[in-house]
Formats: C-alpha cells, sequence, structure tokens
C-alpha cells in the first residue's frame, strides 16, 4: 500500500462523510454553537452567524421528523425491558414532534408563514420537545449501560483475565459501552443545552454556556459519524 493509496483511501472517507447529510448539519451546529459562546447573547457579527446558522441548519431537517416517527413505530429487539422500551418509544415521539414543528418555525423565520405570535409559541414547544427527549435518552442510556454492565460481568467471571480481550463478544461489548457512555455525555449536555435555550435557568446557564455545551455536543456527533477506516494488510 503505497503512500498515495493511502491518501486517496483517507479522501474517500472524507468525501463519504460530508456527503451525509447528517454530518454537514452536525458542522453547520458546531458553528452556530461556537457563534453563540463567542457573542455571550450580544449583538455583533457572531450573534449575526449563529442566527443565520441556525436558519440555515433547518433545511438540512425538512422531512427529518419521518425517521423517528419510523422509530415509533418499528418493534423493539426482543428481550427489551418495558421501561426502557417506553422510554425508547418517549424519545422518537418527542424527537419526530420537535423536528416536525421545527419545520413550521422554518416558515415562519424565512417569512412565508405570517403569523409571528404563533411561530414563536411553536419553536418554544418543539424546543421542549427537544428537553423531554434528552430526558428520555439519558434514561434509556444508562438503563442500556447497566444491561451492558451485567452482561460484561457475567462474561468476566466465565473468562480468563488474558482471554476477555481477545473474545471478539466480549471486545465488541466493551465498545458498545463506551459507544453508549460517549452519547450519555452528549445527551445530559444536550439536555442542558435545551434549557439553556429555553431560558429557564437564564443566571446559571448564560448563552456562553449554552454556546460551550452545544459546541462540544456538536464535536461529539461529528465523531460518532465518522466511517470506519478500512483495514490495510501490511505488504
Amino acid at each position: 500500500m503505497t503512500t498515495l493509496d493511502l491518501s486517496r483511501a483517507e479522501l474517500a472517507l472524507i468525501v463519504l462523510y460530508l456527503n451525509k447529510a447528517e454530518a454537514r448539519d452536525k458542522i453547520c451546529r458546531a458553528i452556530q454553537y461556537g457563534s453563540k459562546f463567542l457573542s455571550g447573547g450580544q449583538p455583533g457579527t457572531a450573534q449575526t452567524v449563529d442566527k443565520n446558522t441556525s436558519l440555515a441548519r433547518k433545511v438540512f431537517r425538512l422531512f427529518k421528523f419521518v425517521n423517528d416517527f419510523h422509530g415509533l413505530i418499528s418493534p423493539v429487539p426482543k428481550g427489551t425491558p418495558l421501561p426502557l422500551v417506553l422510554l425508547g418509544k418517549s424519545k422518537n415521539a418527542l424527537v419526530s414532534t420537535f423536528l416536525f414543528l421545527d419545520q413550521i418555525v422554518w416558515l415562519g423565520r424565512s417569512g412565508i408563514y405570517k403569523n409571528k405570535e404563533r411561530v414563536e409559541l411553536l419553536g418554544r414547544i418543539s424546543l421542549f420537545c427537544w428537553l423531554g427527549s434528552s430526558v428520555c435518552t439519558t434514561a434509556v442510556e444508562i438503563g442500556e449501560l447497566g444491561r451492558l454492565s451485567s452482561s460484561m460481568k457475567k462474561m468476566e467471571k466465565e473468562l480468563k483475565d488474558d482471554e476477555k480481550h481477545h473474545d471478539e463478544l466480549y471486545r465488541a461489548k466493551l465498545q458498545k459501552s463506551k459507544d453508549r457512555t460517549l452519547a450519555l455525555i452528549k445527551s445530559s449536555m444536550d439536555f442542558v443545552v435545551a434549557i439553556g435555550l429555553l431560558q429557564l435557568a437564564p443566571k446559571t446557564i448564560t448563552p456562553r454556556v449554552t454556546g460551550a455545551l452545544g459546541f462540544t455536543t456538536s464535536l461529539i456527533s461529528c465523531y460518532q459519524l465518522l466511517p470506519s477506516r478500512p483495514k490495510f494488510k501490511a505488504p
């Protein structure tokens, strides 16, 4: 494998990544919340970038509510505890509602829908839906991490110390645990971001705090969407 071949492979991964609408949305989200952090809620260039990027992102999310609606009506894996099923379906319903209402907000802020008061009301309702979905996601991740931990402890008793790190099933569960831990951190931070956007605790969660946390969760989302790198055999 030559250096040129490696460069082509890396470039192909970048192209694959940027071809994802979700990835472009999360990059724009990082710009949006980074600008919010820099502006600190004060008028200026950074706040203008924040508002314009927020409006532009809504185009990426047109009809995206269908994804979570599909998740809402889809069957769950067998063996999933009922509380986790209910929390997962609640999360799907809340995210779907958030994304649907967000389209109406986009119509209002684009000047197509003229009722500004209703647009602002629907905007707040949509943010409360996102807040609720973050709570549900956090609870689901905690529950799933508990299930994974219990399963891994059983495997550790059956496997020797030098065997468990070579066992494919154990390694897969370990990686899944890491992924869910990262998702838990992200959902917990997004919960605070939603509180900041709703201005439920303006003295504690300032626009700068909201921007910093939103920027961090955006980077986490960008990382989660990275394609897996191909494994090259040594010559």
